[in-house]
């Protein structure tokens, strides 16, 4: 340390190695958002080794601002000092390529003090501060360059240049991958015919007409006047209303009619808002934002169909009716207070004469055992209605014949102790899931691009596929053998039977 040149060997070795560093933490970064090691895909491992080389880089870079300043000749020569090692151009020694440097040192402190708090930041804020990585690079390949004493040796010219081309090669692969990645899911969701899981369109109320009393039908076409996106029998809609609430309501309209869509909407007594403000506040010409249609509630081909409808649970089954051929052998019993209270059961009955029965409570003395009636049939039940009704059809009817929507989840969670599971999601994150919160709501403030809408377990819209572990299916959405063979969970509700969970989009 007595050498005069001492201090300036270490600030060129650290220089270096903090450079090459850096260079092999952009790299492994690359290798682990485009999954190319896959196949020795125990991430902990993986992550451990890019956290340790990051925090290496910086270790060195800091190593080299020490010996800079303790550099008696770069001291006596140009008064450099601890302001111009840390305030942008301050320093009278190449005052560009020093500010370079410096604005490199604090991207780098910053996208290291983002990894460590990237399970409170949001998915969105750590990722834009990690994609500062390469501007680190770029910032300090210009330093180098020009601030640098050995830039033009034949060592340094090697060096330099492959460090330059490993990290152009590694931004190009990570643009190429990405968007590769992007376009098979794309291709893959219009296969599959499963809309995107942030689209949304603005719809106008073309029409609003009573359909029976505290029910309201509503038209709504696309604001811009185009065809509304295909749908099948038993698909229902989300309703994004202006009062901050998400409501998903059947469609009831004929699936051939790419003009519009037609729903029914119930006031509900005890409504938390969303009924009662469509049925207050949205009016003829007001615009709504409207989910792309989602379909838990498929009608599948069968030679005899038994439709059981409690209330408004009709309107999931009406376009389900309309959508068969006049052969086809079904019959609908229909359940309601009164006949006041039950939309388009005057259409129903003038329509298929003999195929639809009517119970009115006001009107009968008995009660109709729709559940026996089920369990006696040979014929495909399809079911939509209350909570009490569903659970009597669940205890009648054998599973393999019997197709539930429900308007209230059932109560799955009865007896079941919460535990705590880890989640992890493949390019996201890993994430601990105390047993007081749902996954979706940990994953939602992770900034994870999952979607929730109902919060209990009905609607669908938070579906994710399940890559490893075992799910604990407490949803009513589908049939939980179904839902298995899927290969899907729906984290609003549901948890894990196994400690751990790997999930995706």
């Amino acid at each position: 340390m007595t050498d005069p040149h001492f201090w300036w060997y270490v600030s060129r070795a650290s220089a270096i190695v903090a450079w090459s560093l850096l260079t092999a933490t952009v790299l492994w970064g690359v290798l682990l958002s485009t999954r190319v090691l896959r196949a020795a895909d125990n991430p902990a491992w993986l992550k451990d080794l890019h956290r340790y080389l990051s925090g290496t880089a910086i270790v060195m870079t800091l190593v080299h601002v020490g010996s800079l300043l303790l550099d008696p000749y770069l001291r006596d020569q140009t008064g450099f000092g601890i302001v111009s090692a840390l305030v942008p151009f301050a320093s009278e020694f190449k005052p560009l390529p020093v500010a370079f440097g410096i604005v490199a040192l604090y991207l780098m402190a910053a996208v290291a003090l983002s990894s460590l708090a990237m399970r409170v930041l949001p998915r969105r804020a750590w990722k834009g501060l990690h994609y500062a990585s390469y501007a680190v690079v770029a910032l300090v390949a210009f330093h180098a360059a020009f601030a640098g004493s050995d830039t033009g040796t034949w060592w340094y010219i090697m060096v330099s240049t492959a460090l330059i081309v490993a990290t152009t090669l590694a931004v190009v692969v990570r643009q190429v991958v990405g968007s590769v990645a992007a376009q098979r899911q794309r291709a893959a969701a219009r296969a599959r015919q499963v809309p995107q899981r942030n689209e949304r369109l603005r719809a106008i109320v073309a029409e609003r007409v009573p359909l029976a009393e505290g029910v309201v039908g509503l038209r709504l076409a696309r604001e811009d006047g185009g065809p509304v996106p295909v749908w099948t029998p038993g698909s229902h809609l989300t309703l994004h209303l202006a009062n901050g609430l998400d409501r998903q309501y059947s469609l009831c309209g004929d699936p051939a009619d790419r003009r519009s869509f037609d729903i029914a909407v119930q006031r509900s007594e005890r409504s938390a808002g969303g009924s009662r403000f469509i049925h207050e506040s949205l009016r003829v010409g007001d615009v709504v934002e409207i989910g792309s249609p989602r379909n838990h509630f498929e009608l599948e081909p069968a030679p005899d169909y038994l439709f059981i409808a409690g209330g408004i649970g009709i309107t999931a089954l009406t376009s389900m009716i309309a959508s068969l051929p006049a052969s086809r052998h079904w019959s609908l019993v229909y359940l309601g207070r009164s006949r006041r209270t039950m939309p388009f059961v005057d259409l129903l009955e003038s329509r298929y004469p003999g195929r639809v029965r009517v119970h009115a409570t006001d009107e009968q003395l008995t009660r109709h055992p729709a559940a026996a009636e089920a369990a006696l049939s040979r014929a495909q039940v399809y079911a939509c209605g209350p909570a009490g009704l569903m659970d009597e059809l669940t205890a009648a009817v054998p599973s393999e014949r019997l197709h539930l929507e429900r308007f209230v989840p059932a109560d799955r969670a009865a007896g079941i102790v919460a535990q705590p599971v880890h989640v992890q999601m493949p390019g996201v994150g890993s994430f601990r899931v105390p047993a007081d919160r749902s996954i979706l709501d940990v994953l939602e403030d992770a900034g994870a691009p999952v979607t929730g809408s109902c919060r209990k377990g009905v609607c669908g819209t938070c579906e994710l596929r399940v890559l490893g572990g075992t799910p604990l299916h407490l949803d009513s959405v589908t049939d939980d053998g179904a839902k298995d063979a899927a290969g899907v969970m729906y984290p609003c509700v549901s948890r894990a039977l196994s400690p751990e969970l790997s999930l995706d989009l």
